[in-house]
C-alpha cells in the first residue's frame, strides 16, 4: 500500500465529510510532535509487498496515523484554505467518496521495532498492523513536496507584492496625466462654450445666405434672364461659404469628441473653490481699500477746487465793490465842490442885492457928481459880479450835469452789480455741491418719518430740493443755528404747490463702492447714480447697514428716531433706519433688529441663510419707501440678492395702493441665481402656490427650488444685463445658465446696455500716478511713461520706438490663458516687448506662469509680473502701446475703456462686451470714426497671430496713421454718461407706457 497526501493543517485530527477524507496524526516512532494530514491507503503492485496491499484493499480500511515532524517551517503555518485546495487538487481523484466513521481503526501504542527502524502502527479489529518503511518514505516526500508548494506560494505572494508597487506607479503617473487632463479640460469646456456661439453665429449666417439666394432666384425668375457673371461669381462665393460653414462643423465636431475623451479619462478633480474665495475676499478688501484713498483724495480735489472758485468769487466781488467806493468817492467830491460855489454864488447874489439897493437909494437922494461917480464905479463892479455870476452859473450847470450824470452811472453800476449778484447767486445755488442738496433732502425725509411734517408738505419739499429751488436753499442758511422747530416752521413757509420734470429713481442693491464694495456692482450702482443725478433726477440708494462698512466714506451718517416694521417668518420686526450720504447720493441703511443678525456677520456674503437675509431685506427695503410716503418712478434692483424686489412689490405692495413705481432689474452675471427650496419663499410673506410654477419662480432645472433671479425676470418691466453681445449669449443653452427659455420668453423686455467708466478716476490729464500727465493733444508725456516703465521694469530701452504689448488680467481659463502664454512669444519674435500684470487662483495656471516668469527672468523684452498693483498697472496703461485682451467670454470688460482711456490700441476677441467697444480698423463695414482696435474672432493661435502682425505692420509702417488712431481712441467717451442716457431712456418709456395706461 502506499500513502497519497491530499492536505496539510496543524491541530488534532478530524474526519471531513465533505470529502469522504481521514485526518491522522503521522508520527515517527522516535518522536513526540504531531502533523495532521489526510491520506488514504490503497493497493499498489510493488515488489514482495503486493500480495498484503491486495488484502488490505479489499478490507476497505482507513487507519488513522500519529506522527510528529522534528521541524516545521514558519511559512506553512500562513497557507491559506485556497492554497490547500490548489494542493490537494492533484490527490482527489484519489480519494473515496465517504467511510463510515464507526469502521476508523484505532491507534496503537509506539512500538520501535527491533532493528531501531522508524515504523507506524494501526490498531483495528484484526488487532495491530505495522506500515513498512517504504510507505513512510512516500509520506514524508509527499510532505516535503506540500513544504515546496508553501515555497513558491511565498514567492507567488512576493510577485504580487512587486506587482503592487509597480500598480501604484503607475496610479501615481495616471495622476499625474488627470492634472495635464485638468488643465486642457478647462481649456476644451471654454473652446466648447465659444464653438455653440460660433454655431450660432453660423446659423444666422446660413439663414442670411438662405435669404439672399431667395432674394437672387425671384430677381432672376422676375428679369427671364440668364445668369450673368456677378451671379456666377456670387455662387462661387456661396460655395466658398457653405464649405467654410462645413469646415467649422468639422472642428465642432472634432471639439466635441475631444471633451468627450478627456471626461472619459478624468477620474478625480479637487475644485479649488476656498483658495479663490480667499484671494477675492484678500483682493476685495484691496480694492475698498484704494476706492477709500481715492475717494479721500477726490474729495479733497473738489474742495480745493470749491475753495478756489469761492476765492476768486470773492475776489471779484472786492473788486467791484472798490471800483463802486471810488466811483462813489469821487462823486461825493464833485458833490462838495458844487455846494461850494453854489454858497459862493449865494454870497455873490446878497452883494449884488445890496449894490443894487445902495444904488436906488443913491438915485432917489440924488447924490452930487462925486456920487455919480461912485455910482458909476459901483455898476462896473456890478457888471462885473454879474459875469463873474453868470460865469459861476454855468459852473454850477455844469457841475450839476455832472453830478447828475454820476449819480445815473452809480444807480445803473448798483442795478448792474445787483443783477451779477442775483445771477451769481443763482449759478451758486446750482452749483452747490451734491452733499449739500442730499443733506437737504435726507432733513425733510427725516421730520416726514418721524411724523413731524405732513407727507404732502413733504413732497413738495422734497420736489424743491430735487430742483434745486433757491428758496429753499436760502431757508436752509438761515435756520443755521436756530431749533429744529424753527426751521420746519420756516421750511413749512414754502410749500408751494410744485411740478417736477425728472424721475424719482430708487436703487436697491447690496453694494454701493465704496462703503459696501465685493465686485463690480458696487462700481455699478455708484456710476450709473451719480451719472442719473447729473441728469436732474432724484436718486437714492437702500442699502443693508453692514457692520463692515466703510462708515469713514459716509458723510453725516445718522440714525432716526423710527423704527420701520416689517412682515418675516410670520411676525414683524423692527427695522433701524439710517441716513448718510455718500458721494452726493442720499443713501439709506437699513438695520434689523432680528435675533438671526442677518448684516452682523463682518461679511457681505457667503452665509449659508444668504436666502433669507436678503429677502428680509428687499421686504423691509418696500416697506420703508411706503411707511415713508414715497411715490418712486423707478425701483431699479441689482442680482438675485435684491430680485426678490419684483414679486414683492406686484403681489404684495401693488395692492395696498403703493404702485406708482416701475421696476427695473439688472444682472450682472448670469451664474449666480440664489436658488433654494421653494418652502424658504414664504418667510417673506411670499405665496408659494401662487409662485412656485413654471411660468413664475420655480426653477427650470429643479421643481422643488426657487430660483428669485428667474423671479425678477418674470415680475419686472425692465430686464437688463451688462451688455449687448451678453444680452444675446444668455439667451443660449450655454450662455443662460438654465434660465434662456425664460429670457426667450420675456425677450421683449430685455436689453444689454453696455457698463462705463469712472472717467475721473481714469484720467491720464489728472493721474497724480503718473511721472507725466498727458492728453490727447500732447501725447509727448506718453513716451516719458514708456521710458520710466522701461527703467523701473528694467527691460531694454534702446529702441524708444520698439512696441510695448501689455495685458492687465487675472490668469484663469475665460480669460484665454492659454493664447496669452502664446502672445508672450509671439510678441519677441515679431520684434516688440511683452508685460503681464496679474496672477492666478488656480494652482496649475499660477505654477505654469511662474515657470514662464522665471524662462524669461533677465530677459530685455519680456516681464511678468504675477501679482496686483493698482499704482503700477496706471503705469502700465499709460506706457503701453497695445493692450491685448484675448477672452474666452467676457460679460462687459473694462480694460479696453480703461486702455483706450490712456491710448493705448486694445487687441481683443469678439465677445461679450469686448465685442460692442472694440471695432477693427480694417472693417470696412465701420465707419473710420468708430474703429478704435485690432480684433480676432476663433480663440486659436493661427488667429491671434494673425491679428498681432496685422497691428505690428499698422504701428511699424505707418507712424502718422497710428499716432491718429491713439487719438481718436483716447477722445472717445466710455463715461456713464451714455449708459446712463440710455437707462434714462428705458426709463421714460416704462414710465409714459403707464401713466398712458393708468389715464385710459
Amino acid at each position: 500500500m502506499e500513502i497519497q497526501a491530499c492536505a496539510l493543517g496543524l491541530g488534532s485530527g478530524f474526519y471531513d465529510r465533505r470529502w469522504g477524507r481521514l485526518a491522522v496524526c503521522l508520527q515517527p516512532v522516535s518522536a513526540g510532535r504531531m502533523l495532521r494530514v489526510c491520506c488514504k491507503m490503497r493497493n499498489r503492485n510493488t515488489g514482495s509487498s503486493l500480495h498484503k496491499r491486495h488484502q488490505n484493499k479489499k478490507a476497505s480500511e482507513r487507519s488513522t496515523l500519529n506522527t510528529n515532524l522534528q521541524s516545521q517551517s514558519d511559512e506553512s503555518k500562513e497557507v491559506n484554505s485556497s492554497s490547500s485546495e490548489d494542493l490537494m487538487s492533484p490527490f482527489q481523484d484519489k480519494l473515496s467518496d465517504a467511510d463510515p466513521i464507526e469502521d476508523l481503526p484505532t491507534m496503537a501504542d509506539d512500538i520501535r521495532s527491533s532493528k531501531g527502524e522508524k515504523s507506524i502502527f494501526i490498531e483495528n479489529a484484526d488487532g495491530v498492523q505495522r506500515l513498512p518503511t517504504d510507505q513512510l518514505e512516500d509520506l514524508t516526500g509527499m510532505i516535503k513536496h506540500a513544504e515546496k508548494n508553501v515555497l513558491l506560494l511565498n514567492q507567488a505572494r512576493i510577485g504580487a507584492l512587486k506587482e503592487l508597487d509597480r500598480i501604484l506607479s503607475e496610479k501615481e503617473a495616471l495622476q499625474a496625466e488627470i492634472n495635464v487632463l485638468e488643465l486642457k479640460l478647462d481649456e476644451t469646456d471654454s473652446r466648447l462654450k465659444v464653438t455653440t456661439q460660433e454655431k450660432i453665429r453660423v446659423e444666422f449666417l446660413e439663414k442670411e445666405l438662405g435669404r439672399l439666394k431667395n432674394e437672387i432666384n425671384s430677381k432672376d425668375k422676375f428679369d427671364g434672364k440668364v445668369l450673368t457673371s456677378d451671379s456666377i461669381s456670387q455662387d462661387a462665393i456661396d460655395i466658398a461659404f457653405v464649405e467654410e460653414l462645413n469646415a467649422l462643423r468639422v472642428e465642432n465636431g472634432s471639439l466635441k469628441d475631444d471633451i468627450k475623451a478627456l471626461n472619459e479619462k478624468l477620474i478625480d478633480v479637487s475644485g479649488k473653490e476656498e483658495c479663490i474665495s480667499m484671494l477675492e475676499k484678500e483682493r476685495s478688501l484691496l480694492e475698498t481699500s484704494v476706492r477709500e484713498l481715492k475717494s479721500e483724495l477726490e474729495a479733497s480735489r473738489i474742495d480745493i477746487s470749491a475753495v478756489s472758485s469761492f476765492k476768486s468769487e470773492c475776489k471779484a466781488l472786492w473788486d467791484k465793490v472798490e471800483n463802486l467806493q471810488a466811483l462813489l468817492g469821487a462823486t461825493a467830491e464833485r458833490a462838495k465842490q458844487t455846494a461850494t460855489l453854489f454858497e459862493q454864488n449865494l454870497e455873490l447874489q446878497a452883494k449884488v442885492d445890496k449894490l443894487e439897493a445902495s444904488l436906488k437909494e443913491s438915485n432917489a437922494n440924488k447924490l452930487p457928481d462925486k456920487s455919480q461917480k461912485y455910482d458909476e464905479l459901483l455898476l462896473q463892479k456890478i457888471e462885473m459880479l454879474e459875469e463873474r455870476l453868470q460865469a459861476a452859473d454855468q459852473e454850477i450847470l455844469s457841475h450839476t450835469i455832472l453830478y447828475q450824470k454820476s449819480l445815473e452811472e452809480f444807480q445803473q453800476s448798483i442795478e448792474k452789480l445787483k443783477e451779477c449778484n442775483q445771477k451769481e447767486l443763482g449759478e451758486h445755488f446750482d452749483d452747490m455741491p451734491w452733499e449739500f442738496w442730499s443733506r437737504l433732502l435726507l432733513m425733510v425725509d427725516g421730520w416726514l418719518i418721524e411724523k413731524k411734517i405732513s407727507s404732502s408738505d413733504g413732497k413738495l419739499l422734497r420736489e424743491m430740493v430735487w430742483k434745486k429751488d433757491r428758496q429753499i436753499c436760502e431757508a436752509y442758511l438761515a435756520c443755521n443755528g436756530k431749533h429744529e422747530h424753527e426751521a420746519i416752521v420756516t421750511f413749512l413757509k414754502l410749500t408751494q404747490p410744485q411740478t417736477s420734470q425728472g424721475l424719482h429713481i430708487v436703487h436697491i442693491a447690496a453694494e454701493i463702492a465704496p462703503v459696501a464694495k465685493v465686485g463690480g456692482l458696487g462700481d455699478v450702482v455708484l456710476g450709473l447714480s451719480k451719472a442719473l443725478q447729473r441728469k436732474g433726477h432724484l436718486v437714492e440708494i437702500v442699502l443693508p447697514k453692514y457692520d463692515c462698512l466703510q462708515e469713514d466714506q459716509i458723510i453725516e451718517l445718522k440714525a432716526l428716531d423710527v423704527a420701520v416694521e416689517s412682515f418675516f417668518d410670520g411676525q414683524l420686526f423692527k427695522n433701524k433706519i439710517w441716513v448718510g450720504i455718500v458721494e452726493g447720493l442720499p443713501v439709506y441703511f437699513i438695520e434689523p433688529h432680528h435675533p438671526s443678525k442677518f448684516f452682523w456677520r463682518g461679511e457681505f456674503y457667503g452665509e449659508h441663510d444668504d436666502f433669507k437675509r436678503f429677502s428680509f431685506f428687499s421686504r423691509a427695503a418696500l416697506e420703508l419707501l411706503y411707511q415713508a410716503g414715497k411715490k418712486p418712478d423707478i425701483i431699479h434692483c441689482h442680482d438675485w440678492q435684491t430680485a426678490f424686489v419684483a414679486p414683492l412689490y406686484w403681489d404684495i405692495y401693488a395692492a395696498k395702493g403703493f404702485n406708482s413705481a416701475r421696476i427695473c432689474f439688472t444682472c450682472h452675471n448670469f451664474e449666480y441665481q440664489g436658488t433654494a427650496h421653494f418652502s424658504e419663499l414664504s418667510s417673506c410673506g411670499l405665496d408659494i402656490q401662487r409662485l412656485n410654477r413654471p411660468d413664475r419662480m420655480q426653477d427650470n432645472s429643479a421643481p422643488d427650488r426657487i430660483n428669485p433671479l428667474k423671479g425678477a425676470i418674470v415680475f419686472s418691466n425692465i430686464v437688463t444685463t451688462v451688455s449687448p453681445t451678453y444680452a444675446q449669449e444668455v439667451c443660449t443653452p450655454e450662455g443662460g445658465r438654465g434660465l434662456h427659455g425664460t429670457l426667450r420668453l420675456h425677450s421683449k423686455k430685455f436689453v444689454g446696455v453696455l457698463n462705463g467708466i469712472d472717467t475721473d478716476s481714469w484720467n491720464p490729464s489728472t493721474d497724480i500716478i503718473l511721472p507725466v500727465q498727458y492728453s490727447a493733444d500732447d501725447l509727448q508725456g506718453k513716451a516719458e511713461n514708456k521710458r520710466a516703465l522701461r527703467t523701473q521694469l528694467e527691460l531694454s530701452a534702446a529702441d524708444a520706438f520698439q512696441p510695448l504689448v501689455c495685458c492687465i488680467t487675472r490668469l484663469v481659463p475665460q480669460k484665454g490663458v492659454h493664447l496669452i502664454r502664446h502672445a508672450i512669444y509671439q510678441t519677441v519674435e515679431l520684434g516688440g516687448q511683452f508685460v503681464l500684470l496679474g496672477s492666478s487662483p488656480v494652482a496649475h495656471i499660477q505654477r505654469d506662469f511662474e515657470g514662464i516668469a522665471s524662462h524669461f527672468k533677465n530677459h530685455p523684452h519680456v516681464r511678468l509680473l504675477l501679482k496686483y498693483d493698482d499704482a503700477l498697472s496706471h503705469m502700465i496703461y499709460a506706457a503701453s502701446d497695445m493692450f491685448i485682451i484675448p477672452s474666452l467670454f467676457e460679460p462687459c470688460g473694462l480694460t479696453q475703456m480703461i486702455a483706450m482711456r490712456y491710448g493705448s490700441v486694445p487687441i481683443v476677441r469678439r465677445t461679450g462686451g469686448l465685442n460692442d467697444s472694440v471695432f477693427d480698423v480694417d472693417d470696412d463695414t465701420i465707419p473710420v470714426q468708430y474703429r478704435n482696435g485690432f480684433t480676432f474672432l476663433s480663440p486659436n493661435e493661427q488667429d491671434l497671430n494673425n491679428v498681432m502682425e496685422r497691428a505690428f505692420k499698422y504701428y511699424k509702417k505707418s507712424p502718422e496713421n497710428w499716432q491718429k488712431l491713439v487719438q481718436r481712441i483716447m477722445r472717445l467717451d466710455f463715461s456713464w454718461e451714455s449708459s446712463a442716457q440710455q437707462y434714462e431712456e428705458l426709463y421714460e418709456k416704462t414710465v409714459t407706457r403707464a401713466r398712458a395706461a393708468a389715464n385710459f
